[in-house]
């Protein structure tokens, strides 16, 4: 039976060393602060907003939410991000996604100032993070990365299999793996004998949207299994992308949903807003 890997210990563990930084930094004149722009009133992005601001008083740093109409235009979203650009009290900038479809996602974020992309998703961040000189990592995948470290696990020469290859997790992670010397294989929609892959696998990340997707027979003994998926069943119960309950009997290490990758996304962005504000005084 698998080792349950415990996100809400980890990320509580890292929050309260968050907290002990950023009180430091204050007393150097140093408030760390975030800036969150949700546009619109999509409900599950208000609560993603609510969970990042609860975060941030819980570490310290000072959120500012700026929340736009539905109708607001690229322009008008384009000349906020430059004032916040150009704010020397802000340190990190984040735009909630998605924005409404007569907005360029693509334009938005790249208008963000690499120094206070929190996100890591403008094209300079995401090309650091191919080259291995990044100065943020993408939430998610830094999160995971994070677990696999306190949990000891060696990703030098391990198969490690991607199941998605999104901008936000699939892609970032793969990129990861690859830099901590794992030997990455990145499966999709169109991958052909998926089981045969990801049954070979040492450590399996899966980010796919879909429920109970990984089952047993497609998990080799002893495979380290990561589950990025949140999925509402038509009974209101929430599950991940892993069949949970088989694939457990199979792995040594395994992520639960919810309580496992989930809690750390957040807590990475608190620390890259902290670690874009130490930039001042380094």
């Amino acid at each position: 039976m698998a080792k349950i890997i415990d996100g809400k210990l980890v990320s509580k563990s890292i929050r309260e060393s968050l907290a002990q930084e950023v009180a430091l930094l204050k007393e150097q004149g140093i408030f760390p602060k975030l800036a969150v722009i949700l546009v619109g009133n999509d409900p599950a992005s208000a609560v993603y907003v609510r969970n990042k601001e609860k975060a941030c008083l819980e570490t310290g740093i000072e959120p500012q939410q700026i929340t736009l109409p539905e109708e607001t235009n690229e322009n008008e979203l384009l000349t906020l991000i430059e004032r916040l650009n150009e704010d020397d009290s802000v340190h990190g900038i984040l735009v909630q996604l998605p924005l409404p479809r007569h907005i360029s996602e693509e334009k938005v974020i790249d208008s963000i100032d690499p120094s206070k992309d929190v996100d890591a998703f403008t094209h300079e961040s995401v090309g650091r993070i191919v080259e291995g000189k990044y100065t943020f990592l993408p939430c998610t995948p830094a999160g995971i990365m994070r677990l696999l470290e306190h949990y000891e696990v060696d990703i030098s020469g391990k198969e490690c299999v991607v199941v998605g290859r999104s901008n936000i997790v699939g892609k970032p992670m793969a990129l990861l793996l690859l830099n901590a010397s794992g030997t990455v294989t990145v499966c999709h929609s169109k991958t052909r004998n998926l089981s045969e892959v990801t049954s070979r696998a040492d450590i399996i990340v899966v980010a796919v949207g879909r429920a109970n997707f990984l089952k047993a027979d497609m998990v080799k003994d002893g495979a380290v299994v990561i589950d990025v998926g949140i999925n509402r069943l038509d009974n209101g119960k929430l599950c991940g992308d892993v069949e949970f309950e088989e694939v457990s009997k199979k792995a040594s290490l395994i992520t639960p949903v919810p309580g496992g990758v989930g809690p750390m996304t957040i807590t990475m962005l608190m620390k890259n807003t902290v670690f874009a504000a130490k930039k001042n005084i380094l």
